[in-house]
């Protein structure tokens, strides 16, 4: 009996250990969102773009959203601020053959463009600085 209580002592030790070292290593789950970076959007079709757009313009907000979580996986914050920027015509960060998802290449584009004020905004939007900080941080790109 002892060598069973000590058995079953020592199983539930080595669970927590291993659960303690991965949480410390940074360990994440896999899923249906393991694609994702912080403060990108997901992949998302022109199909669902232009379905997205159709539903804001008929004041159908609510379906908006439950079309983008359910073709991206994605949570119902994450989601709805999805289809916001979608329904307001916000650019998508999206992947580019030249820059990938790189910020700071974004805002360049945008920069290049004569678009500061929304390489400004892409900036405040996918990295919470203030207003300052992001004018500065795009004001330091230098243009190709």
């Amino acid at each position: 009996m002892e060598f069973v209580l000590l058995g079953v002592i020592v199983i539930v030790l080595l669970g927590f250990f291993v659960v303690f070292a991965a949480v410390r290593a940074g360990a994440r789950p896999a899923g249906p969102l393991a694609w994702r970076s912080p403060g990108l959007a997901p992949p998302v079709s022109a199909a669902l773009l232009q379905r997205v757009r159709e539903l804001y313009a008929e004041n159908k907000k609510i379906e908006a959203i439950k079309l983008i979580r359910e073709e991206t996986g994605l949570g119902l914050k994450e989601a709805k601020n999805l289809a916001d920027g979608i329904g307001a015509g916000r650019p998508l960060p999206v992947a580019t053959a030249r820059h990938g998802y790189d910020l700071a290449a974004r805002a360049r584009e945008l920069k290049e463009a004569g678009q500061v004020e929304q390489a400004v905004f892409l900036v405040r939007g996918e990295t919470g600085m203030s207003q300052s900080e992001a004018e500065r941080f795009v004001d330091a790109l230098g243009l190709e």
